[in-house]
C-alpha cells in the first residue's frame, strides 16, 4: 500500500501533516467534554448555588465541542482534497503507463482488467485516502490518549474497559481473517464482469447472428451472481459486526456504571459524626460519581476508536488488493523502450538483418532469421499461409514489438534508437482491424500529431487516394458527418479506405498494409494500390496480402512459410523458383488466368 505513495506530491504531504496536527486539536477538544462533564456532575451534587459556575463550565464545555466540530470540517475538506488530488495524478499515471504499453502489455493485463484497475481500483485507494485520513488518524490518538487519562483511576473501571478491549480485537481479527481472502477476490470477479460485458457489447452482431443472446445472458449472469454473492459476504460480515460493536459499547455503559454505583456505595457517610467529616464523605461520593461519569466518557471514547480503525481495517484488505493491482502496471517493464535519435541521413528505407522474433512465453520463434531490403520508393509484399508470420513482421516493422535476435534498420539506423514521434512521423500504419474513433470523418483523418499541418485539401486528397471520397461525399455533411464509436455506422470496406486515408494524409515515407485490402473488392483495391504508386511517389510500401492479385506487381515479394523465408523475387521469379509460392498463386487463379494477366 505505502509503495504507491511513494510519488505523493510534496503538497500533498504538507497538507496530510497539517491533518495530522489538526486532528491532534480535535481530539483534544472531545476529551476536554469529560473532564467538564464531571466538574458539572460534582457541581450538581455539591449545595453550590451560583449560576455563574454552571454556565463557566458549560460555556467552557461548548466552546470545546465547536472547537472540535470546526476542525472536523477542516480536516474533512483537507482530506477529500488529497485523496481527490492523488486519485488524479495515479490515474493519470497510470492511463500514461498503458498508452505506452505494446500489444504484449496489453494481452499480460486484458483489456476489461486494465479499465478496472483504471477506475475501481483507484476509487478504492481514494476512499481508504479520505476515511484513513480522518480516521486512521484520529482513532489511535483518541485510543492512546483515552487510555492514559483514565490511567491511575479506578483499576476496577479500568478493567471493565479492558476485557471490551480484548472482545472487541478478537472479532476484529475473528472477522479479518475471513474477510480479507473475499476481498482478494472481488476484483477479479469485477474484471470478469467488465470482460463479458465488454465482450458482448463490441461482439452484439456476431451474437445475435448466432441467436446466442440467452448464452451471453447466462455467462454474464454467472460472473454477476458470483461477485453478487461475494458482495453480499462481505456486506453481511459488516453489518454482523456494527451490532456486535454497540452491545459491547452498551455493557461498558452498563458495566461502569453498576461497578461506579458499588464504588459509590462503598464510600460510607456516617450517620453520627461531625458535621465535616459527613462533609467529607458526600464530596467523596460526588467526586467519584463525577469520575464514574467521565470514566464512562473515556471508555466510550476509547471503544469509539476501535470500532473506527475497524472500519478502516475492513476497508484496508481491498484498497490493498487495488494498490497493488495498481502498482503491477505501473511497475510494469515496457518491452519497446524510447530512443533519442531525431533524424537521419537516409530517406524512405527499411532493412532487416538476420531477424528472429519469439512471443513472450512462446516455446518457439515466430519469426526465423529474415533478412531483405525495402529501398526508398519500393513496394515489398509478403505472404504465406495463416499463422506464417506476416503480421508479426510488419509489426516489427512498425515497432509495435522489439526483434529477439537480430535488427531492423529504418533509413540505416537501428528503429530501435528512434524517438516515437520521430518514428512514427516516418510511418504510416494500417493495422488488419481498421480502428475509427467517435469524431467526424475530418477528425478520424487528421487523427494525432503530424509532421505537417493537415489542411482540408489534404483531407480531400487522402479520401480521394484512398478510393473514399465518394462515400464520403454522399454523406449529409461530407468530411463533416459524424462517425460513431468503433466505425459502427460505416461498412467494414468505408473503414479500411479511411483507416487508409489517415495514414496516407501524414504522407510518410513508409507505408504499412497490414492485410488492409481485405475488405475491397477487387476493382477499388486495384485503383486504390495504382493512385498510392502515383499520389505518394516515392513512398516505400510494405504490404501484407492474401491475394495474388493485390501483390504480384510489387517491386519484391517475401514469401513466409512457418515464420521463415521460402523465397524473395518478383512475382515470375517466385513462379518458377518458389514453390509454395506457385502453389498460393495456382490455388487463387489458374494458369491461363495467370497467364492472361501477366
Amino acid at each position: 500500500m505505502f509503495h504507491i505513495f511513494k510519488n505523493m506530491k510534496t503538497k500533498d504531504r504538507w497538507l496530510a501533516f497539517l491533518c495530522l496536527l489538526l486532528v491532534c486539536g480535535q481530539v483534544y477538544f472531545d476529551l476536554r467534554l469529560p473532564d467538564y462533564t464531571a466538574k458539572i456532575t460534582v457541581l450538581i451534587s455539591s449545595e453550590v448555588t451560583e449560576l455563574s459556575q454552571y454556565f463557566s463550565a458549560g460555556g467552557q464545555m461548548l466552546a470545546c465541542a465547536v472547537c472540535s466540530a470546526i476542525l472536523t470540517v477542516i480536516v474533512g475538506y483537507l482530506a477529500a482534497m488529497i485523496a481527490a488530488d492523488f486519485s488524479f495524478d495515479v490515474r493519470a499515471k497510470l492511463f500514461d503507463k498503458v498508452t505506452s504499453m505494446g500489444s504484449g502489455e496489453i494481452k499480460k493485463f486484458s483489456t476489461a482488467s486494465l479499465i478496472t484497475r483504471t477506475t475501481n481500483d483507484i476509487t478504492q485507494v481514494q476512499m481508504i485516502i479520505a476515511m484513513g485520513l480522518q480516521m486512521m488518524l484520529r482513532a489511535p490518538i483518541m485510543a492512546i490518549w483515552a487510555i492514559i487519562k483514565i490511567l491511575g483511576k479506578s483499576w476496577q473501571l479500568s478493567a471493565v474497559v479492558a476485557a471490551a478491549v480484548v472482545i472487541i480485537v478478537g472479532a476484529m481479527i475473528t472477522l479479518l481473517g475471513i474477510m480479507i481472502p473475499k476481498f482478494r477476490i472481488v476484483q477479479k470477479q469485477i474484471d470478469d464482469v467488465n470482460r463479458i460485458t465488454d465482450e458482448n457489447l463490441s461482439g452484439i452482431r456476431v451474437v445475435r447472428a448466432f441467436n446466442a443472446e440467452e448464452y451471453q445472458e447466462n455467462k454474464f449472469e454467472t460472473a454477476n451472481n458470483a461477485l453478487m454473492r461475494t458482495q453480499l459476504f462481505t456486506g453481511r460480515g459488516m453489518a454482523f459486526l456494527a451490532p456486535i460493536m454497540m452491545f459491547v459499547q452498551s455493557c461498558v455503559s452498563v458495566g461502569i456504571y453498576y461497578v461506579g454505583a458499588l464504588l459509590i456505595n462503598a464510600i460510607k457517610v456516617p450517620l453520627s459524626g461531625t458535621i465535616s467529616e459527613i462533609m467529607t464523605s458526600v464530596t467523596a461520593r460526588s467526586e467519584m460519581l463525577g469520575e464514574v461519569v467521565s470514566f464512562s466518557s473515556y471508555a466510550l471514547y476509547v471503544i469509539m476508536s476501535f470500532v473506527m480503525l475497524l472500519m478502516i481495517f475492513m476497508l484496508l484488505p481491498r484498497a490493498q488488493v487495488s494498490a497493488n493491482r495498481i502498482n503491477e502496471v505501473i511497475d510494469c517493464d515496457i518491452a519497446v523502450k524510447e530512443g533519442k535519435e531525431t533524424s537521419s541521413k537516409e530517406s524512405g528505407s527499411i532493412e532487416f538483418k538476420n531477424v528472429s522474433f519469439r512471443y513472450p512465453d512462446a516455446s518457439e520463434d515466430c519469426l526465423k532469421h529474415i533478412s531483405f531490403t525495402a529501398k526508398k520508393g519500393e513496394t515489398v509484399a509478403f505472404i504465406g499461409a495463416t499463422g506464417s508470420g506476416k503480421s508479426t513482421l510488419v509489426g516489427l516493422a512498425a515497432r509495435l514489438y522489439d526483434t529477439t535476435e537480430g535488427s531492423v534498420l529504418l533509413d540505416g539506423k537501428d528503429i530501435s534508437k528512434y524517438s516515437f514521434e520521430t518514428l512514427y512521423e516516418k510511418i504510416g500504419y494500417i493495422p488488419q482491424k481498421a480502428t475509427l474513433f467517435a469524431d467526424s470523418v475530418k477528425g478520424n483523418i487528421t487523427f494525432g500529431k503530424s509532421g505537417h499541418k493537415m489542411t482540408d485539401t489534404d483531407v480531400e486528397n487522402a479520401l480521394d487516394t484512398a478510393q473514399a471520397a465518394d462515400f464520403v461525399h454522399a454523406m449529409e455533411d461530407g468530411a463533416d458527418s459524424p462517425i460513431s464509436q468503433s466505425g459502427s455506422n460505416v461498412s467494414g470496406g468505408q473503414k479500411q479506405r479511411l483507416a487508409i486515408a489517415r495514414a496516407v494524409a501524414r504522407k510518410p515515407e513508409i507505408l504499412i498494409f497490414d492485410d488492409s485490402f481485405s475488405a475491397l473488392d477487387y476493382k477499388t483495391d486495384r485503383i486504390l494500390r495504382q493512385r498510392i504508386k502515383t499520389d505518394l511517389a516515392g513512398t516505400t510500401c510494405l504490404i501484407v496480402a492474401q491475394r495474388i492479385g493485390t501483390i504480384r506487381h510489387a517491386d519484391k515479394i517475401v514469401v513466409l512459410d512457418n515464420g521463415a523465408v521460402a523465397g524473395i523475387g518478383t512475382h515470375d521469379e517466385l513462379m518458377k523458383n518458389c514453390g509454395v509460392y506457385r502453389q498460393i498463386a495456382l490455388s487463387q487463379l489458374s494458369e491461363s488466368e495467370l497467364a492472361a494477366n501477366a
